[in-house]
């Protein structure tokens, strides 16, 4: 065996050797034989080579050759020799990554390291390179300086596998946040230190700070102190405030943090004057409504900033989807005054080419469509697209609504507005199992769908029984009645009572009833309500109800027999009852109480008819589980003059 390795290197000298002499004389390749390849497949290597069989080999296309396989980025060595007419390629493999392993990372998450590591190339699977190693760990520790964690330390480890593979091992030690010991403000002499390190986020360390938190040092919340200390002295005039420069220096032992700010305040400016420029596509003085900051007050950057945005709402109102606003500044050093001009640039009006709809698998479009204030066609309105979207989360049916408003190729005044929604369950199923000792065994079942088969229509339907009440009910509900929004439903129901049954009366109720309902929308959120309902009851008095619904007794036609009964005033027996014939019956059983019950009076049959009016409103921003809004009903209802009793039923 080691006299054929002796062998092999010894040619492979030789090869080296008399490979200069080869490439510049050239030949005509009869073959490729390629050595050492382990994952990667020879036809991988073929590809990337400018030189095939039949092709002269020479000193440019074997350099060429080298340069090609090596940007791969697979190998680590390439040699090429000839053996005759047979070009040979001896490559060393790059190992492969098997497995990435990070331990001590509690401040960010291993995902995120490892998405890190992977836009940097280092993921299993693919090919290990120390050196983009090397550069992620000094990125990863970066990253910890850049939350404080100065003492951070990033420890890897690359043990080599079988078949030519590697694991990495990434070992954190996380450090401590440096807690922030001082910050400096120089150069304000306008506000105190006091009064302007409120404005910072960050906090010098102190007693609460345990809880708090808000000593730790962070480069993002430094940045944004920054600017929110640039905002405070803009907003009160110092139009010309810097910050000159920053100082973050940090103890020798990496826990405290020196905050220093250098800052020019400058001079408090007045406004002067403030105008209008560019392209007025509206009146001025519809613009100029919409501009909070006036002359002679102090100058206020947010002022500005909130009426250039108010002033691109309203452009986009009209189809000036892409205006753009912009408030310049004039300043005037001698007096310390400032003019400003907002100046207009409305861009061309838009238009809607499409409305679409995603995310709806179970609603209809119809239903997401006729609750658009945007039209197809018409100018493209940044209000009425906005109340569109609003009103898709106010229907209930979906958790969430996004609208966008991409422009069409190859036009600058269309866009299309693509709403995607989130379905979410619009209905709900209810069943109720109980017991009383009155009412005994207690069933209900209840079924409410808003949203029945995606049509946007409401559907309930609801059965509930016990020993002494069953009660039916259906109701609908088309919200959509007509193209304007006028809602239209009706509701019929069916209530057996049965006091007897818990001893509470002796008499029993059957109603049945039924309603129709209209709804008019007189306001985008508000409605007027009329509804109309009949219910009809019907009132059997048992043979020992109390005076006060029926006089008793009661000579009743086809009754042969009464019950005899012994009952005292306290609802007690002296004996059980007795059945006897009704020729037995004293005479002074058939004559009439002197005060007849309410049933003598009045019939025992009643047919009730109602007119309900309602005025709903609603700011909510979503159906359910709104966060904002408020709602507000009132509701009135009258019986019509027709309701009363069918009959009167009058004793014997």
């Amino acid at each position: 065996m080691k006299t054929r390795q002796l062998t092999c290197r010894n040619w492979l000298l030789a090869l080296w050797l008399l490979a200069p002499l080869a490439w510049a004389q050239g030949f005509v390749v009869s073959d490729i034989r390629v050595e050492g390849l382990q994952r990667i497949s020879a036809g991988s290597v073929f590809a990337a080579m400018p030189i095939g069989v039949g092709d002269v080999a020479d000193t440019g296309s074997i350099q060429a050759t080298a340069r090609n396989l090596f940007a791969t980025g697979n190998f680590d060595d390439i040699r090429i020799g000839r053996d005759g007419n047979v070009l040979v390629v001896v490559v060393a493999e790059r190992p492969s990554i098997s497995e990435i392993n990070i331990e001590g990372n509690k401040a960010i998450e291993t995902e995120a390291l490892l998405d890190g590591l992977k836009s940097a190339g280092l993921a299993v699977g693919q090919v290990f390179q120390r050196s983009t190693l090397e550069g992620m760990q000094l990125e990863l520790q970066r990253q910890y300086v850049q939350q404080g964690r100065y003492d951070a330390n990033i420890e890897t480890e690359v043990l080599p596998e079988p078949r030519n593979r590697v694991s990495v091992n990434i070992d954190v030690d996380e450090g401590t946040v440096a807690a922030i010991k001082h910050v400096n403000i120089v150069g304000n002499t306008v506000f105190g230190d006091e009064e302007l390190q409120d404005v910072f986020e960050l906090k010098e360390t102190g007693w609460l700070s345990f809880f708090t938190n808000d000593d730790k040092y962070s480069k993002e919340k430094l940045t944004g102190d920054l600017e929110a200390l640039t905002s405070y002295y803009m907003d009160r005039g110092y139009l010309q405030f810097s910050i000159d420069s920053t100082q973050v220096s940090v103890s020798p032992n990496k826990e405290e943090v020196f905050i220093t700010a250098n800052v020019t305040e400058g001079e408090k400016f007045s406004v002067n004057s403030v105008g209008l420029s560019g392209d007025l596509v509206l009146d001025e003085s519809d613009l100029r409504r919409f501009i909070l900051i006036t002359e002679g007050q102090t100058y206020s950057q947010q002022l500005v900033t909130a009426s250039e945005d108010y002033i691109t709402r309203r452009l986009g109102n009209e189809g000036y989807n892409f205006a753009k606003v912009t408030g310049i500044p004039e300043i005037n050093e001698e007096d310390n005054t400032v003019g400003i001009k907002f100046f207009i640039d409305p861009g061309k009006r838009t238009y809607v080419r499409r409305i679409s709809f995603k995310g709806n698998m179970r609603t209809a479009d119809d239903v997401l469509r006729r609750e658009m204030r945007q039209m197809e066609s018409a100018p493209a309105s940044a209000a009425a697209i906005e109340q569109s979207r609003i009103r898709l989360q106010r229907l209930g049916f979906f958790s969430n609504a996004t609208v966008e408003t991409p422009e069409v190729p190859g036009h600058d005044d269309l866009i299309d507005v693509e709403f995607e929604v989130e379905e979410q369950s619009s209905g709900s199923i209810g069943a109720s199992l109980g017991y009383a000792q009155d009412a005994g065994v207690i069933l209900g079942v209840n079924l409410q769908q808003n949203n029945f088969l995606g049509s946007g229509k409401r559907v309930g339907i609801g059965v509930n029984s016990s020993r002494f009440q069953d009660q039916v009910n259906f109701s609908y509900t088309n919200p959509y009645f007509t193209e304007d929004g006028v809602s239209r439903g009706f509701n019929v129901y069916y209530r057996s009572t049965d006091l007897n049954e818990v001893n509470v009366a002796s008499y029993t109720t059957d109603t049945y009833g039924a309603g129709l309902n209209f709804g008019y929308p007189i306001k985008e959120t508000e409605r007027l309500g009329f509804s109309f309902g009949v219910e009809s009851t019907e009132i059997t008095a048992g043979r020992f109800a109390v005076q006060e619904i029926r006089s008793s007794p009661w000579l009743i036609e086809g009754i042969d027999n009464f019950y005899e009964s012994t009952r005292q005033p306290d609802g007690t027996f002296l004996a059980p009852e007795v059945i006897r014939p009704i020729t037995e019956l004293p005479d002074s059983a058939l004559t009439m109480p002197s005060e007849p019950g309410f049933l003598d009076e009045n019939g025992d049959e009643f047919l009730n008819w109602t007119i309900t009016t309602s005025w709903t409103q609603s700011t909510l921003n979503r159906g359910q589980l709104a966060p904002r809004g408020a709602s507000q009903s009132v509701a009135l209802e009258v019986a019509m003059p027709l309701s009363g009793s069918c009959e009167a039923r009058m004793p014997l």
